[in-house]
């Protein structure tokens, strides 16, 4: 059996943390925020990536995650009343999508 991994913190919470934080403009961090990243990565591992052996979701779809874990922060911000961005954005995945950093290069050939 193959098994594969990476980490959790780094790899996957971590991005989607900071970007929930930035995204709210939080003043503060509280655990239920960092539960709320917990779970909204456990939630996009599928029955499929289980079948795999994975614990986690593929790391090809990073983004994604990023952007589910940032929005939950941001709503558990809101919803502690840390948050100083207002007023909420409507739709947090879409407004956490459009604030990630899109590294685009320039083909000189």
């Amino acid at each position: 059996m193959l098994s594969l991994s990476y980490q959790s913190n780094n790899a996957c919470i971590l991005p989607g943390l900071g970007l929930g934080l930035v995204i709210s403009g939080a003043i503060r961090v509280h655990d239920e925020m960092l539960l709320a990243a917990s779970e909204s990565l456990a939630a996009l591992v599928t029955k499929e990536n289980f079948d795999q052996g994975l614990i986690y979701p593929p790391f090809s779809i990073n983004r994604k995650i990023s952007a589910h874990i940032a929005a939950n922060v941001a709503a558990k911000a809101y919803e502690l009343g840390v948050a100083t961005r207002l007023p909420r954005p409507e739709n947090l995945i879409k407004y956490a999508e459009s604030c990630m950093y899109t590294p685009l290069y320039m083909n000189y050939r």
